[in-house]
């Protein structure tokens, strides 16, 4: 097992797809900090030297992910909600935000606009 930032990775999975298991980290992101490092895009965890992933481990120390990057938008929607402009209303009612239509499939919209407050799941 690989432990990098307090998660037990497989030595058979790709370091590509781990990176991106973090919140934060997409697919282009995740390619650059490999091409930082050296690392074939094909790689697995039990390849890489220890060296670099303690490398790795420091580097994804210093990026917002995680927890920060689950602030940082839940922020910007509180923040949205607080002006009062149409996105921040959309967000609060439940509906979807982007110009999708609604007189018909707004059931994702529903699901995805809702905050967890107390162990309950209530509009945000």
């Amino acid at each position: 097992m690989v432990f990098i930032m307090g998660v037990n990775f497989h030595e058979k999975k790709l370091v590509k797809k781990a990176l991106e298991t973090f919140y934060g980290l997409g697919p282009q992101l995740s390619a650059r900090i490999m091409a930082k490092y050296t690392i074939h895009p094909h790689a697995r965890l039990g390849t890489i030297p220890p060296k670099t992933i303690t490398s790795l481990t420091t580097e994804l120390s210093t990026m917002t992910i995680e927890n920060d990057a689950r602030r940082i938008v839940q922020d910007n929607i509180k923040r949205l909600r607080d002006m009062g402009n149409y996105r921040g209303r959309r967000h609060a009612m439940g509906l979807p935000v982007r110009g999708q239509r609604t007189r018909t499939q707004i059931e994702t919209a529903k699901k995805l606009n809702t905050l967890e407050r107390g162990g309950t799941h209530s509009k945000i």
